[in-house]
C-alpha cells in the first residue's frame, strides 16, 4: 500500500509538472524579429518605428495573440544587404524569432527576403517598393505590404496619358527601387501613350546626387515632362536646384513618394507646386478608421503620423492578424494563414493575395501646393491597389517558385 500511495503522488506530482510547464510555455510571449534602416532613413522610420510601437501595445494590451503577449526584437540592418542578412540570421538562430518584419531599401529586402526562404522563415516585407520581392525574385515565405514601384506608377499613368505629352525625361536613385519604378513607367507609360519618346535618363547614386548637374542635363534634354522616383535629400536638393534654373517652369513632373509627410514636409516654401504625386494627406482623410489611428496616434506620440506611421501600424497587426488565422506560429500554418488574409487598415481594407503574396494597399494619389509656407496635397484621390496590379495570368508568369 505505501509503495501503491508513493506512485500514485510521484505520477500525480509529474502531471502537475508537466501541466505547470505547459501553461508556462503558452504564457511564453511570441518573439517576432523586427530589423530596418533606422540610422539611414530615419525621416520614414521613426515613424514607422511608432506605428508599430502603437499597434503593439493595442495588441498585447488587449490580451495578446492566442492568450500570449508579442514581444518585438528590433535591430537596425544599416541600410546594408550584407549586415541585414547577418543581423537576421541572428534574430532567427539567437534569438528564435518565430518570423521576420520590416526593411525599408528595396535591395536589404531582396536580400532578407532570400535569406528568409533559405531558413524557411515568415517575412512580411513591410516597405520594400520593388516589384521584385512578389514576382520575379517571390518566394513561399515572403509577403509584402505596400504598394509596390509598379502599383503606384500604375496609379500616376492615367493623369499621365491624359496630358498628351510626347517626351519624357526619367530621374531616379540608381538602385533597386529606382531601377523598377523606372522600368514600370516605361512599360505603362508605353502601353497608354504608344509612340511615347524618352529623351534622357538621370540615375544619381541614393544620397549623392549632384543636383545642379542633373537639373542642367534635363534642361539640355528638353522634355515636355519627367517622371521622377527620388525621395528624401536627393528630392529636397534636386527641387532647390530646379527651382532656381526654372526647370519646373513649364515642364509638368510626376513624382512617386512626394507627397508623404516624410519627403513633402522638408521642402516647406519650396514645393513645387502642380507636381502629380502619390502621398499620405493625413489631415484631410476622414474615414472613422483613419480618425480612430489619428486620435490614437496623437494622444499616444504628441505628433502627427506620417506614411511611415500607417505602415508601421499595419504590419503589426498583420502579424498579429495572421497569427490569429493560423492559431499557431507554426511556419507553414501562418503561410497558409496570410494567403488570402483580409484585414483593416487605417486607409482602408486589404487582402493578401495568395497568388503573389502581395496585399492590396491603396495610396492617395493628387498634386502639390503650397499653403501657409507648406507643401500640401490638393485634388486627392485614393486609388485602391487592388485595381493596379497586373492579370493573375502574368504574375503567375513571372514568379519562378
Amino acid at each position: 500500500m505505501k509503495r501503491w500511495h508513493a506512485g500514485l503522488i510521484s505520477t500525480v506530482a509529474a502531471a502537475g509538472a508537466m501541466l505547470l510547464f505547459s501553461a508556462g510555455a503558452a504564457a511564453q510571449p511570441i518573439k517576432v524579429g523586427e530589423l530596418n534602416s533606422y540610422k539611414i532613413f530615419p525621416a520614414f522610420l521613426d515613424p514607422y518605428k511608432k506605428g508599430w510601437e502603437l499597434a503593439l501595445e493595442e495588441i498585447n494590451k488587449s490580451g495578446g495573440v492566442l492568450g500570449r503577449k508579442i514581444e518585438v526584437i528590433s535591430r537596425d540592418d544599416n541600410g546594408n544587404p550584407g549586415d541585414a542578412v547577418r543581423v537576421a540570421e541572428e534574430l532567427i538562430t539567437r534569438e528564435q524569432v518565430s518570423l521576420l518584419m520590416g526593411t525599408f531599401p528595396s535591395h536589404v529586402g531582396l536580400a532578407v527576403s532570400n535569406l528568409a526562404a533559405q531558413r524557411k522563415t515568415v517575412f512580411i516585407a513591410a516597405e520594400p517598393l520593388t516589384d521584385k520581392i512578389v514576382w520575379e525574385n517571390g518566394n513561399h515565405y515572403t509577403f509584402r505590404l505596400r504598394p509596390s514601384t509598379y502599383m503606384q506608377t500604375a496609379m500616376l499613368i492615367p493623369e499621365a496619358a491624359k496630358l498628351k505629352k510626347q517626351k519624357w525625361a526619367i530621374v531616379y536613385p540608381n538602385y533597386e527601387y529606382g531601377q523598377s519604378a523606372t522600368a514600370s513607367f516605361k512599360k505603362l507609360m508605353s502601353k497608354a501613350q504608344p509612340g511615347v519618346q524618352f529623351v534622357g535618363e538621370q540615375a544619381p547614386a541614393l544620397g549623392k546626387i549632384d543636383a545642379g548637374a542633373v537639373v542642367q542635363a534635363l534642361i539640355d534634354a528638353k522634355p515636355d515632362a519627367i517622371f521622377s522616383s527620388l525621395f528624401g535629400p536627393d528630392l529636397q536638393k534636386f527641387v532647390r536646384e530646379g527651382n532656381t534654373r526654372g526647370l519646373f517652369k513649364n515642364t509638368v513632373v510626376f513624382n512617386l513618394l512626394a507627397g508623404e509627410p516624410e519627403y513633402l514636409d522638408p521642402l516647406k516654401d519650396e514645393t513645387p507646386e502642380g507636381w502629380y504625386v502619390t502621398g499620405y494627406p493625413w489631415n484631410e482623410i476622414k474615414t472613422p478608421e483613419h480618425q480612430k489611428f489619428l486620435a490614437a496616434y496623437q494622444a499616444r506620440f504628441k505628433d502627427y503620423p506620417r506614411l511611415g506611421s500607417i505602415v508601421g501600424y499595419a504590419t503589426m497587426y498583420s502579424v498579429a492578424n495572421m497569427i490569429k488565422k493560423a492559431g499557431s506560429v507554426d511556419t507553414e500554418k501562418m503561410i497558409a494563414a496570410m494567403k488570402g488574409l483580409e484585414m483593416s487598415t487605417p486607409i482602408g481594407p486589404i487582402v493578401y493575395r495568395a497568388v503573389d503574396h502581395q496585399s492590396t494597399m491603396g495610396a492617395y494619389v493628387g498634386k502639390l501646393a503650397k499653403k501657409n509656407g507648406k507643401g500640401v496635397m490638393v485634388d486627392w484621390r485614393f486609388a485602391d491597389g487592388a485595381l493596379f496590379l497586373p492579370p493573375f495570368e502574368e504574375v503567375k508568369a513571372m514568379r519562378k517558385e
